[in-house]
């Protein structure tokens, strides 16, 4: 299981993911080199997480948020519409691809511990394991955040001989998540000699959206046990991991080399996308054909025809949500005044009717013009970001494969936690800091810059800057810590599942007989904002069954003594 897909890799090309060993290895021998080791955490790239990257990153992320309306896609309109439930398209996968991540982190660890040769250095190991607890805790970041409760361990062998164990509650697994991405941000190189490899300014960047999920989570001071927040409507967050969140964020603004791209559209060209200096961490997937779980095949599931996506393309009925069409149109931004139209945002993320986009044409002379190069789509706005076009356009997408990257964190984002870490419990600020970075992407963006930053201010900017990159609806579950019935009156008060394109018209509106919510929405409550367990996942382990009153019962983490001391980690 550990050495599953990555054998044929090395790390020895710029592309680490790109090159075929030469000889035959096996579980003994294979830790016998520095570049063996470092070569034992490719798959941690892409092969582990393609089940969760594959539908679920942006089914979850941006359906559950209603940044996505797909009326017939199983995979997306359950969660939109707060029907999901245990039989529910999509949840076995997730858990398992996330829980695919955990066992190879895990076995990556416990194989450097115990396989190395005498021959591989300390330095090398560190290294390693680094990574995979980068992954490790990303991954227990996503699972505590979605589920409410996760089941950690850290031998899969443990798990093998009994799988039957409760589950341990959320703090405890976004404990575990952070002391995982301290170790990484501790111990991960500032720079690694191949591409798309994390570093410790990746770590510091998670740290700042971990450390700000813990403040929700906690009352006051470091989490010790006992200090979890029971009252969700409380209205305040901990101080403590506030600061903590400013500071991983300083470090990643300050000291490393990331800067935004000039423009926006840079973020989703085919030849710019892939670990640009924006990018603080992708998915590295591997362009051509045969590479299996190694593959981008989120795009089929976005791209609207054949003629911007090579022979499968499916996104023809998945659809910007009207809410989110709305605000990037025509958003009522109460602190400046006016309705803003955010077009170079709207452009890159959206297609609509009569956007030109030369970039789906091999014929420049000839661009590909939404709804009239072919015709538009009959209940809504496409998603563009992820759409690149086909091989004949870009050179190297294949059937199932558009070779690009995922984003999982950028420096934008970074920006935005830092915001937030200084907004913190106030209602406004004014620091000039956090106007300074605020401003930068507003800029980058074309739409009129702040003077002062509020909440809303900061959730709007979340929301069009990364829509369908699969963050939204985890932005709104950590406000719900504190804030839950905000969040869940915000949720009932958006327009989901609805259509809204008049082809006689070429307009985005919606008719005049539409009733709010569409058809099919339930009514969010307080569970909404945690995941049910999968029915096949609550059958192998009856631990992960609800109780009368809807609850999956949780045994503590009995944790060690932490590793990385926080007040010196950012030293």
């Amino acid at each position: 299981m550990c050495l599953a897909g990555v054998l044929g890799m090395s790390s020895c090309a710029d592309d680490f993911l790109d090159q075929e060993n030469s000889y035959q290895l096996s579980q003994e021998n294979y830790f016998d080199s520095d570049a063996a080791v470092q070569s034992s955490t490719s798959a941690l790239y892409n092969y582990v997480w393609y089940d969760f990257n594959d539908k679920f990153y942006y089914g979850m992320g941006d359906g559950r948020a209603n940044n996505i309306t797909a009326q017939y896609s199983d995979y997306i309109y359950p969660y939109t519409n707060f029907t999901d439930n245990s039989l529910s398209q999509g949840l076995t996968q997730a858990w398992g691809s996330l829980y695919s991540v955990v066992s190879q982190s895990n076995n990556t660890i416990n194989n450097i511990k115990t396989k190395c040769t005498s021959n591989v250095s300390e330095s090398a190991k560190v290294k390693a394991m680094a990574e995979a607890r980068f992954m490790r805790g990303l991954a227990y970041w996503y699972i505590g955040t979605l589920w409410g409760c996760g089941i950690i361990y850290e031998n899969v062998a443990d798990m093998v001989d009994n799988y039957v164990v409760p589950a341990q509650p959320r703090a405890d697994v976004i404990e575990f998540a952070i002391r995982d991405m301290e170790y990484a941000a501790k111990n991960l190189p500032t720079t690694q000699g191949d591409k798309g490899r994390v570093t410790k300014y990746a770590a510091f960047g998670m740290l700042s959206r971990l450390y700000l999920s813990m403040a929700g989570l906690t009352t006051s001071g470091p989490y010790d046990g006992t200090n979890v927040a029971t009252d969700f409507n409380r209205g305040s967050r901990n101080e403590y991991y506030l600061d903590l969140a400013k500071k991983a964020a300083l470090k990643v603004i300050k000291e490393s080399d990331a800067k935004l791209l000039d423009s926006y559209a840079e973020l989703w060209g085919a030849s710019t996308i892939n670990n640009n200096s924006e990018s603080l961490f992708q998915l590295q997937f591997i362009a051509g054909d045969g590479v299996g779980g190694a593959g981008q095949s989120m795009t089929r599931f976005l791209a609207w025809s054949t003629m911007v996506a090579d022979t499968n393309a499916w996104g023809g009925a998945t659809y910007c949500s009207y809410d989110l069409w709305e605000e990037f149109k025509e958003y009522l931004d109460e602190n400046l005044g006016t309705v803003v139209d955010d077009a170079i945002r709207r452009h890159n993320s959206v297609a609509s009717y009569g956007e030109s986009y030369p970039e789906l044409s091999a014929d420049a002379s000839d661009p590909y013009v939404y709804g009239v190069t072919e015709t538009a789509g009959s209940q809504g706005a496409n998603i563009k970001k992820y759409v690149i076009g086909t091989k004949k356009v870009n050179g190297f997408s294949t059937v199932n494969n558009s070779g690009i990257n995922s984003y999982m964190l950028r420096l934008a984002e970074v920006y935005l936690n830092y915001v937030e870490a200084v907004l913190g419990n106030a209602e406004s600020t004014t620091d000039a800091d956090a106007i300074k970075y605020f401003n930068m992407i507003r800029r980058r963006a074309g739409v009129a810059e702040k003077t002062k930053l509020t909440y809303e201010d900061l959730r709007h900017e979340n929301r069009v800057e990364f829509a369908f990159e699969g963050l939204y609806w985890y932005q709104l579950v950590r406000r719900s810590y504190y804030k839950q019935q905000e969040v869940v009156n915000y949720v009932n008060n958006q327009n989901r599942n609805a259509s809204y394109y008049e082809s006689s018209t070429h307009t985005y509106e919606l008719s005049d007989t539409y009733v709010a919510p569409g058809a099919g929405v339930a009514t969010a409550t307080a569970k909404s904002l945690t995941l049910p367990m999968a029915d096949t996942d609550q059958t192998k382990n009856p631990y992960l069954k609800t109780d009368a009153n809807g609850n999956i019962s949780t045994q503590p983490y009995v944790f060690g003594e932490r590793e990385i001391d926080q007040a010196t980690l950012f030293d």
